[in-house]
């Protein structure tokens, strides 16, 4: 089974790696991170590097495509060759996949039309603006092929529910206690529900998505 995993510069690191610390243990998976142009892209923030081993045009019929999200999203939102990829990738995957806010680029591409989806909390409004998507603001949403993630960390819980439909409970299962999956954070924070009234809202205030 071939994975693609599409990077970019600025793209949330954990977008890409969550779905590939869960995947890359399926059965006969093999994962590859792929890019307009091949190398290393920078994410942010920080220095990390990720390094896209091929081209797009070198895996035109990936079984499973995830597409991450992150700052760099902005600059991949006009039609293109990536957008030209993704469309025609789509038509034979047996899934098609985003985290965080690469299911804005995935409706840029129009591939989110007449769609359940979600994305990270902050751009629900933005994805709300593509015509025909019906936004979701749940953690995980699969409507058909499509599965799209809410932020960052969502990528993990989509992934092993992804692995479950794949290849069945057990294996899923076995994967997340593989990778001792078994989130206890320190605050009752992760979500604009249940975080303080003044955290949310000090995260607004810095978000690229803020009025």
């Amino acid at each position: 089974m071939d994975i693609a995993i599409l990077i970019f510069d600025r793209l949330a690191a954990l977008d890409a790696v969550g779905p590939y610390e869960v995947l890359s243990r399926l059965p006969g998976a093999t994962i590859t991170f792929v890019a307009e142009v091949a190398g290393p892209k920078r994410t942010d923030p920080g220095p990390l590097a990720l390094t896209a081993d091929a081209t797009l045009t070198e895996l035109e019929h990936p079984e499973i495509l995830i597409v991450p999200g992150g700052p760099g999203q902005v600059a991949l939102m006009d039609d293109g060759p990536m957008h030209d990829w993704l469309r025609a990738a789509h038509e034979t995957s047996e899934w098609t996949c985003s985290v965080c806010t690469g299911s804005l680029i995935l409706a840029a591409a129009g591939l989110l039309e007449g769609k359940r989806a979600t994305s990270n909390w902050q751009a629900l409004e933005a994805l709300g603006s593509f015509g025909g998507v019906e936004v979701v603001p749940e953690r995980v949403v699969f409507d058909g092929k499509l599965a799209t993630a809410a932020g960052v960390t969502a990528g993990i819980d989509m992934a092993l529910a992804l692995a479950a439909k794949v290849a069945g409970d057990q294996v899923a299962q076995a994967i997340q206690l593989g990778i001792e999956y078994d989130p206890q954070p320190p605050f009752d924070a992760g979500s604009p529900r249940t975080a303080p009234a003044e955290i949310v809202e000090a995260v607004r205030a810095y978000s690229r998505f803020a009025a």
